[in-house]
């Protein structure tokens, strides 16, 4: 047997061909498993996912061929959908009506992730997702078909809100960015704070994707809050933490707390900048011997680049999809999900991870501390461990909104 590989322009597709026929043959001549990623290729959200997020992909379909998955003809397409929820609806309802796309990936943006959700609802196929981050596509936007894979915003706040909050860090104020995620991780948190019994002392909107958030982190500071919640990610959260670091926001009797950190923001920043931020992550390449051997895999296929936990995200759900139309030998999304749900997910990245009735995908995260300059001793090694919040505490109980709750 030997590995084929064809690149077109927006797709790959790896096949596996060898002597196998009949009953030994997970897939005929022409019978191709297709999964495609949607995500953000050049945006603010392109570090974090983007590329890498195809790159991850890769990573997944070759490992699966390796094992469970020999035999089959996979196809890998990628688009762009530019954070735009009409652009990444109307390219997944072409690859699912069109190209008969089994499965799509990633996700980056809760506006376009919920455009999907809405679609597959409706049209079927399969979607996982790792870049996005509300809360509400396990919630009153749930479908069978849905499976949301690495983060959201419940387990961000319970994270970094708590922690600080537990510090005597009591009054927040918070700088959102204007749309169904900023929005949604502002709540969560602030939900998070209250609870513990600190306040909410207001909160500013900023668009999408601003290169001046000047204005509003003035704003914040003249609130005279113990912490400013940055309820953004991306390059809109390292943005506003250069920003606040050279007018001196968050010195001295106010603290910055970003609430979506991803690890090519803490390299995009530097140690200077980024030293002391207190964040939750659901994946660090340097956590075990596994995801070491992971990223340095990563590492070599893009750029130099560790993976972040969107990238990390992408490879597990591929890969645990794929194991999962191999085991059935179906394209049906029905028959696919429930065996989904049915095989425990085990891979390189994920710890402790299982599928629960409402598609929410639990498994533990971490609360990291990011490094001064001085305890980094080498490239990439920017975090350490504070804490490991188990699968169970990390994300937010199943709610009744979601009809697939019993």
């Amino acid at each position: 047997m030997r590995n084929k590989l064809l690149l077109r322009s927006s797709a790959v597709i790896f096949s596996l061909m060898g002597l196998l026929t009949g009953s030994q043959a997970l897939a005929q001549e022409g019978d191709v498993y297709k999964v495609g990623i949607l995500t953000d290729m050049s945006g603010p959200y392109s570090a974090m996912g983007g590329p890498g997020s195809v790159v991850a992909a890769k990573m997944a379909i070759e490992d699966c061929l390796k094992a469970e998955c020999k035999g089959m003809k996979i196809e890998l397409l990628t688009a762009d959908h530019q954070n735009k929820a009409d652009i990444g609806a109307s390219k997944a309802r072409e690859w699912i009506d069109r190209d008969k796309v089994d499965a799509i990936a990633d996700l980056t943006n809760s506006s376009v992730a919920l455009a999907v959700q809405r679609l597959i609802r409706d049209k079927g196929g399969i979607a996982m997702y790792s870049g996005p981050a509300t809360g509400v596509l396990t919630n009153a936007e749930c479908a069978p078909n849905g499976f949301h894979w690495m983060f959201d915003t419940y387990s961000q706040a319970a994270g970094a809100a708590a922690a600080l909050t537990k510090m005597g860090q009591k009054s927040w104020y918070f700088v959102t960015v204007d749309y169904a995620f900023g929005q949604s991780l502002e709540k969560d948190a602030g939900d998070v704070v209250k609870r513990l019994g600190g306040t909410v002392v207001g909160s500013i909107r900023h668009p999408l994707n601003a290169s001046d958030l000047s204005s509003f982190l003035l704003q914040a500071q003249s609130s005279k809050a113990q912490v400013i919640g940055l309820a953004n990610g991306g390059q809109d959260t390292v943005n506003a933490i250069k920003q606040a670091r050279s007018f001196g926001i968050g010195a001295k009797n106010q603290r910055l707390a970003a609430l979506l950190v991803f690890l090519s923001d803490v390299h995009a920043l530097g140690l200077n900048d980024a030293q002391g931020l207190v964040y939750t992550d659901g994946f660090y390449w340097d956590f075990d011997n596994d995801t070491r051997a992971f990223s340095k895999r990563f590492e070599t296929l893009y750029k130099g680049n560790k993976p972040t936990m969107v990238h990390a995200g992408v490879y597990s759900s591929v890969y645990h999809y794929l194991k999962a139309a191999a085991a059935t030998k179906s394209h049906d999304w029905k028959i696919v999900t429930q065996k989904m749900r049915e095989i425990p997910i085990h891979d390189a990245v994920m710890r402790n991870a299982s599928i629960r009735p409402d598609g929410r995908v639990i498994h533990d995260m971490y609360l990291y501390q990011v490094k001064t300059p001085a305890e980094s001793k080498a490239p990439w090694d920017y975090l350490k461990l504070l804490s490991t919040i188990p699968a169970q505490q990390a994300f937010k109980p199943m709610d009744a909104s979601c009809p697939l709750v019993k």
